[in-house]
């Protein structure tokens, strides 16, 4: 099959999902696949008859994570002139000239339904959930609304947006999150007054709507789901204060186990509920599910992530090899699902 890997863009999560792109490139490379890694905005200058047939390392240019999140300024410059707006040179083109679209996009326009609604408009096939559950995931106001509709336990909080007056406060600690980032982006622990000040700052960098949330202490998990099935549960110890950024991409900032050392109970409740969010918001394909679980083994769903990392040091592919599929088979079984819903729709 021909297959444009898209990876890359404006996001700040541009660096691990140029990371994850390159090892599903690879992966497809594997499976015998022609797959052509693009960057969302920057796109490609050159030639593009035959393009899927030529003989290039598409992922040659692609490095380490940084332990540090690009600042939002600096992403605003990335890109220039090529198909129009959001997308670079020849994208467009490309991606309708694949029989599918990999997304390998995490936060912002790539997770947030905006590229999943455009290729709808040119039925072009990708990978992934749909665009109107991408946009309600990405939100963790809304999907946390959900979750509260649904029964699903997950920690107070309330949204706030940069003009409000704050109606209610959450007490110290307290959690304090860009309300439409993935990665641990804008994510801050507030013990005080001062602290709470400063997390507000930092979040509204990413939107202009935050969420403040009661501050869960105890284990952190998380669980995939694949076709509405919950893979094994694998748990994070992160060697800092909580399972930041840096903690989830740089080797050695965290012990993950998978399958977790839970109870059969605990595994069977974690996963279960898991496959209830995948249910309540709408998923598709796959997706992973995060959690806390506080010292009295009480459950909360935190999110649901869409496009989750495949990096090296990513949870889902450690989930799916728990389970007996190795990374390339998980870039497979992704693959044939999209081809699948791409069928059902004509």
């Amino acid at each position: 099959m021909k297959i444009v890997v898209l990876a890359g863009g404006k996001s700040s999560e541009r660096n691990v999902s140029l990371s994850s792109g390159g090892m599903i490139y690879r992966a497809l490379k594997s499976k015998g696949h022609k797959a052509v890694l693009l960057d969302v905005c920057l796109g490609y200058e050159g030639e593009t008859d035959g393009i899927f047939d030529k003989d290039v390392d598409w992922a040659a240019h692609v490095g380490a994570i940084d332990e540090d999140i690009p600042a939002p300024e600096m992403l605003k410059n990335i890109g220039g002139e090529g198909d129009g707006g959001y997308f670079g040179a020849n994208v467009l083109k490309l991606c309708r000239e694949a029989d599918c679209v990999f997304l390998a996009l995490h936060g912002a326009d790539g997770e947030n339904g905006r590229i999943q609604a455009c290729f709808e408009l040119f039925e072009i096939p990708y990978t992934g959930t749909d665009y109107a559950s991408s946009a309600i995931a990405m939100d963790k106001g809304i999907s946390k609304d959900i979750f509260r509709a649904y029964g699903i336990p997950t920690p107070e909080g309330i949204r706030l947006k940069k003009r409000d007056t704050e109606k209610k406060r959450i007490p110290f600690p307290c959690v304090v999150k860009a309300c439409c980032q993935g990665s641990s982006v804008g994510v801050s622990i507030a013990r005080n007054e001062n602290e709470y000040i400063a997390a507000k700052e930092e979040a509204f960098r990413y939107g202009d709507e935050v969420i403040i949330e009661q501050y869960i202490k105890g284990r952190e998990f998380s669980v995939g789901v694949i076709d509405g099935k919950a893979l094994p549960v694998i748990e994070m110890v992160p060697k800092m204060e909580f399972y930041d950024y840096r903690a989830k991409y740089q080797a050695g900032s965290a012990v993950e186990i998978c399958p977790a050392d839970l109870s059969h109970e605990k595994t069977e409740e974690l996963q279960g509920i898991a496959e209830r969010v995948f249910e309540v918001l709408r998923l598709r394909s796959y997706a992973r599910i995060d959690f806390m679980m506080s010292e009295s083994q009480e459950v909360f769903c935190l999110e649901a992530n869409t496009l989750p990392g495949m990096t090296p040091t990513s949870l889902l592919p450690q989930e799916a090899e728990a389970a007996g599929i190795d990374f390339a088979g998980l870039c497979q079984i992704i693959l044939d699902n999209a081809m699948k819903k791409q069928e059902q729709n004509v």
